[in-house]
């Protein structure tokens, strides 16, 4: 919280900007949080430079894709001492169907969130990759029935 001190109030419209829209120019931008385009870019720099934004990316729609199956893996290692945890986060870096993964102080120790095309090429997901990355003893799968509020309804 103490780097937030460092953010003034047209840092932190530009770091909201350029979270609902980051294709938008610096002009636009500019105009958006009421500044001129040349102090605009003065502050992109510094707030990239300083790792407040740390990239660009593009949301896409995933129904278009194929890949609106979304399933959240609740796993539970044999180990958890630190050579064990370096091991199975690096080789869950490995699976692109595994979007998200986060270590989780409950009674599991990691919360997945796994995307494929449907139930059937999650399970091969499950059965092959997931349950065989290192110290996995046990697995939960949560199946997404509808997404209520993700990222995409942010920007709208």
């Amino acid at each position: 919280m103490d780097n937030l001190d460092k953010l003034d109030k047209l840092d932190m419209a530009i770091l909201r900007e350029l979270q609902k829209h980051a294709r938008i120019t610096v002009t636009e931008l500019a105009s958006r949080v009421g500044l001129s385009k040349t102090p605009c870019q003065i502050r992109m720099k510094r707030l990239e430079e300083q790792g407040y934004i740390l990239g660009y990316i593009a949301l896409v729609d995933q129904k278009k894709l194929g890949t609106k199956h979304v399933a959240f893996v609740q796993v539970t290692l044999s180990d958890t001492k630190t050579k064990a945890l370096h091991a199975f986060n690096a080789a869950v870096r490995e699976i692109p169907e595994i979007e998200q993964c986060h270590m989780i102080a409950a009674n599991f120790d990691y919360l997945l969130k796994v995307r494929t095309t449907g139930m059937e090429s999650y399970r091969e997901v499950l059965g092959e990759k997931i349950s065989s990355l290192p110290y996995v003893t046990q697995t939960s799968t949560f199946v997404v029935m509808e997404d209520v509020k993700d990222i995409e309804s942010k920007l709208l």
